[in-house]
């Protein structure tokens, strides 16, 4: 459903006419050259397209022009080999809608002392025309990503494999679909939000249909379909025996698949890239979708519970990012504490809804009371959570403005069993410290659901949140409180 090779990065050189057709035809040479080494790193997921230099107003205007319409083109990464004078770039860049990355690198990556003249001098300005250049971006108060070193060098590779994650996310966010089955959880804050402001600033529409809408697609999946993905749940999952076919509760399997399909239907036939669903509106529905949710989420729909579309739209941001990295990006929530002084974690986890795209093991299938929504016993995956980094990020409206926030966290493997408890979890260790971690994640406003990622690092989310120009603030291991309340502050003027 995701695939990064079908976006393109367009690289772009920067020069002037002074210098003379020799010189442009050197710079011209040697921006392939670069444009080449990059488009195959294996560490960029992304294509990298090779553009003609520009040297004029009009040129770079026009390619700002063209990037802005071309349908798989996600951000341009700029180098200035010569001086480029800035003034000439000013009419592209007001106009530029694209992510920009400004690489600050030259061709050769070491000086060659012996020969160095001032042919060569001319020919390589980075130096200084980079400056040149950043300079008008700064003055036209432009995000962008700054990337310093040659262009072979293994970091300087990596971080423009994370900011072109970036600026994946953010290009499928642009027209993206979300549907909500009936309206959040009654009387909860932090659910709600402008839908209309986030359609101005994040390009995704939300919209609500009843939930009858999607109960008339289910009933109209077959037979032959239901038990084709009932077989496929047993092939796939350690089934309890009384899920499995012959079993007093196989019906219930079925049930479920059937919930999976038509979801599946309907996000396809409307084109939705995620789906919000709450427990207090299933009308029609036998029961509340968990497998479901699970195994679309793993497709890479984004979701969201009791209607939080936030986060439905950021899970599938985050899907999108990861998209090709070993582990998972799923929908989560801070469930519950466990406060000892030695050893204190953080169970999370949620009644049914975690994707199975960050399970260790092969999931069990099993079927327990839900004991909220008055309905039938809901289907759905059970399993643990792999140990290692990982974080978890929640968008949140603040009024005025939405902030992203992220707090890094370190999971750890199971230390216990936990036979009776019937749902996907996780065990982590919020930074800096607990106590800390969870003070800052309030002070900050930062939601109960969140998106847990074992495969994107806070750099992904910063750059994330620069392309998207919305507040970002990380939670992490150098945290300090009374310095997260001044940021906070300083934040509240610097968006009024």
């Amino acid at each position: 459903m995701i695939n990064l090779k079908e976006y393109e990065v367009w690289f772009i050189t920067g020069s002037q006419h002074l210098y003379g057709e020799e010189t442009l035809k050197q710079v011209a040479e040697h921006s392939q050259q670069i444009a080449r080494g990059l488009d195959s790193a294996k560490q960029i997921p992304v294509k990298v397209v090779f553009k003609p230099t520009v040297k004029s107003p009009e040129e770079i205007y026009s390619i700002c022009q063209e990037a802005n319409t071309a349908k798989n083109c996600i951000g341009l990464i700029a180098w200035m080999h010569t001086f480029s004078p800035a003034k000439m770039w000013i009419g592209g860049l007001k106009i530029l809608q694209k992510p920009i990355l400004h690489l600050h690198t030259q061709f050769n990556r070491d000086i060659p002392w012996d020969s160095i003249d001032m042919d060569f001098m001319n020919l390589n300005q980075s130096a200084h025309g980079d400056r040149e250049f950043g300079f008008i971006m700064t003055r036209m108060r432009l995000n962008r990503k700054v990337v310093v070193g040659h262009w072979q060098d293994a970091e300087v590779l990596e971080q423009i494999n994370t900011w072109s994650r970036a600026a994946a996310g953010w290009h499928d966010w642009q027209g993206a679909r979300f549907v909500r089955f009936g309206d959040n959880m009654r009387y909860v804050a932090v659910t709600e939000g402008d839908k209309v402001e986030a359609e101005l600033k994040f390009g995704y529409s939300v919209n609500t249909y009843g939930v009858g809408d999607l109960v008339k697609v289910i009933n109209e999946i077959s037979d032959k379909e239901i038990d084709n993905l009932a077989a496929e749940y047993e092939e796939q999952y350690a089934v309890v025996p009384s899920l499995r076919k012959g079993g007093d509760q196989y019906s219930s399997l079925r049930e479920a698949a059937k919930i999976e399909l038509g979801l599946s239907a309907f996000l396809k036939n409307g084109n939705f890239k995620g789906f919000t669903d709450t427990f207090e509106d299933l009308h029609g529905l036998v029961q509340l979708p968990g497998i479901a949710a699970q195994r679309l989420m793993a497709q890479g729909y984004g979701f969201g519970a009791e209607g939080d579309w936030k986060t439905a739209a950021l899970v599938r941001a985050m899907k999108v990012m990861g998209s090709g990295l070993k582990g998972g990006n799923a929908f989560m929530e801070d469930y519950t504490y466990h406060f000892d002084p030695a050893n204190p974690l953080v169970l999370g986890s949620h009644m049914l809804e975690i994707c199975e795209s960050i399970a260790v093991g092969k999931p069990k299938c099993e079927i327990h009371p839900l004991g909220i929504g008055g309905k039938a016993d809901p289907v759905r995956l059970v399993f643990n959570v792999a140990g290692g980094p990982a974080l978890n990020a929640s968008v949140v409206d603040m009024g005025n403005r939405f902030r992203l926030l992220v707090n890094e966290v370190e999971a750890v493997a199971p230390e216990h069993d936990l036979p009776k408890l019937p749902v996907a979890r996780v065990l982590w260790k919020p930074y800096p410290d607990i106590k800390t971690g969870c003070a800052a994640w309030i002070l900050s406003g930062g939601a109960h659901h969140t998106c847990y990622s074992q495969n994107l690092t806070s750099q992904h989310l910063e750059d994330f949140a620069d392309i998207a120009g919305v507040e970002y603030v990380l939670i992490g291991k150098e945290t300090n409180l009374r310095q997260l309340k001044n940021e906070l502050k300083w934040n509240e003027v610097y968006y009024r």
